[in-house]
């Protein structure tokens, strides 16, 4: 055994294992944390197994052989009783996780599947790291006849590195990343044959529409037609109510973006926008999806007098489109809120609406970049509400920064709260007598959003996110380890919409009431009738979607 794996990297391996079966932000059933627990033990293993090589590459002394195998036994028997132990402990861990979720505990047979699933996964990890060990070493020794040995290892690493990388990036994340575009653009396209265009002239793709049914997608329709009508509004609220107006452009609705942007609001002017009382500029998620609480919440507290747009800009899912076109997003926002803003600011003061914008994850950092504050100071728009913002988003992360000294990561307090406030499940309490300015900005995020929280720092350096006090849907048992958080954290975001509602990356109606309350300030609204409210607005009906 002492021959054909290395005793410092199984050691290291086993505290990767260990530690990957902490708590981190979101619960994990036992495939996932056993695909996690494999991987850790695989990236432990080979940490350990590079300090036990450049040991001997260095030329440091190493014990006698006799000693060397006692050691070796040492170090199996200390691993394994490490594993042993931490699936002991699996089950607690992922309960206390559960449990500030409000979710029934995981099964008491977990740790023995997570250890059936990560044995494979570390195992086809491992052999891929000694192929490409091997690959080096082959090179190495072509090179070696002609360089100094250290200096042709150098190269044979960096060469295989190359060449490696550009295999990968080429032929397979690229190929991958082919496919999985013409597969979001097939499924944007998807109808179903009962699926038929709106009848009700203000709808965006009905007869008199200047947008082709055909050319918005399958969320793109939910947006359009599963929202609440006059009559739903009245029944939930008890006030008299008007129909909602709802507008979407497709990426299928005109070539180019600045033709999408012009497109919308021509179908703004359409349908009457600009005469509602509230005017609200919407970025979509990756895929095009528009999350349905975010916009029936506010349709309900202002009766219905509002209007909405969304233009898509992306088939892909947010992380993928993170990845591929960060800024395509902030392209159609701007240019949707170029023309829009253009002319709702040669409107009268007091015969236009009232102007504001919002976004969820992706879509919120597109549209924190539609404009800049400098651009608006003469005639700025009303607000906005930007929920679950990404980690990268500019504008958060430079108001986090810049918090008061003493408030949360989680929850910050920003300058004297008049232009910018964050909120989560606990609303917007403390705020009452604290005015607001002309322009209100409402970051809604909760502290057990991955998508929110993730830092590629976090591999070698604490979040500030740990300290004390912690957000209350967060383990009291979450602890930070250098490398292995950073892979639970890429693992919760990539999952993050696997929370239950009110959690994680899955907003709840009742928080977005809240926070669309803050923002937008509707008339007539007591405490106790947007309880109410909240009530009366079943959170199961929001499940999450694909972002």
């Amino acid at each position: 055994m002492a021959q054909r794996f290395s005793m410092p990297g199984l050691l290291v391996g086993s505290i990767f294992f260990a530690l990957s079966l902490t708590p981190s932000l979101l619960p994990r059933t036992e495939i996932v944390q056993g695909v996690l627990s494999g991987c850790c033990f695989a990236v432990g293993y080979g940490f350990g197994n590079l300090g036990h090589w450049l040991w001997g590459f260095l030329g440091l002394k190493v014990p006698p052989g006799r000693v060397t195998r006692a050691l070796g036994m040492l170090v199996a028997l200390v691993g394994l009783a490490l594993v042993v132990l931490a699936l002991s402990y699996a089950n607690t861990w992922q309960n206390s996780v559960r449990q500030v979720m409000q979710l029934p505990p995981v099964d008491r047979s977990q740790p023995l599947v997570i250890a059936a699933v990560a044995i494979p996964i570390a195992s086809a990890l491992m052999v891929m790291g000694w192929l490409l060990v091997l690959l080096v070493r082959l090179v190495w020794s072509w090179l070696a006849p002609h360089l100094p040995r250290r200096a042709a290892l150098v190269l044979a690493t960096l060469l295989v590195a190359i060449v490696v990388g550009a295999l990968v990036n080429n032929l397979f994340w690229r190929s991958a990343l082919r496919a999985a575009d013409n597969f979001y653009e097939r499924l944007d396209a998807l109808v179903s044959t009962d699926d038929a265009a709106p009848q009700e002239a203000w709808k965006t793709g009905s007869a008199q529409s200047l947008i082709d049914w055909e050319t918005i997608g399958k969320d793109s329709r939910i947006y359009i037609q599963s929202g609440p009508g006059a009559a739903d509004i009245t029944r939930v609220t008890g006030r008299p109510a008007i129909e909602p107006l709802r507008t979407y452009v497709g990426l299928r609705s005109a070539p180019s973006v600045e033709e999408r942007a012009q497109l919308a609001l021509d179908e703004l002017l359409r349908v009457g926008a600009f005469e509602r009382s509230v005017l609200v500029l919407i970025m979509p998620v990756g895929t095009g999806w528009v999350d349905r609480a975010g916009i029936d919440t506010l349709e309900y507290l202002h009766a219905g007098d509002v209007a909405s747009v969304a233009v898509q800009y992306s088939y892909l899912t947010s992380a993928l489109s993170l990845l591929v076109e960060p800024s395509y997003g902030a392209e159609t926002a701007q240019a949707l809120f170029d023309l829009v803003y253009g002319y709702w600011t040669a409107l009268p003061r007091d015969q236009r609406p009232r102007l504001y914008l919002h976004g969820l994850s992706l879509g919120a950092m597109a549209s924190q970049n539609s404009t800049t504050v400098y651009d608006v100071l003469g005639d700025p728009f009303d607000g906005a509400l930007w929920v679950g913002p990404p980690f990268s988003s500019s504008i958060w992360g430079r108001v986090t920064e810049s918090r008061q000294p003493g408030t949360p990561y989680w929850l910050p307090r920003f300058g004297n709260s008049s232009a910018i406030r964050f909120m989560n499940q606990s609303g917007g309490i403390g705020w009452d007598a604290v005015p607001w300015g002309p322009m209100r900005i409402v970051f809604l995020q909760y502290a057990s959003d991955p998508i929110v929280f993730f830092s590629f720092d976090a591999d070698w350096q604490r979040p500030e996110w740990f300290d004390e006090p912690r957000g209350p849907d967060v383990s009291p048992a979450l602890n930070w380890y250098p490398m292995v958080t950073f892979l639970q954290l890429a693992l919760d975001t990539a999952l993050s919409q696997t929370a239950p509602v009110g959690y994680g990356h899955v907003y709840s109606p009742r928080d977005y009431i809240d926070a669309w309350y803050e923002v937008t300030q509707p008339p007539g609204w007591t405490r106790a009738q947007r309880d109410a409210l909240k009530a009366a607005i079943d959170p199961d009906a929001y499940s999450a979607l694909p972002q």
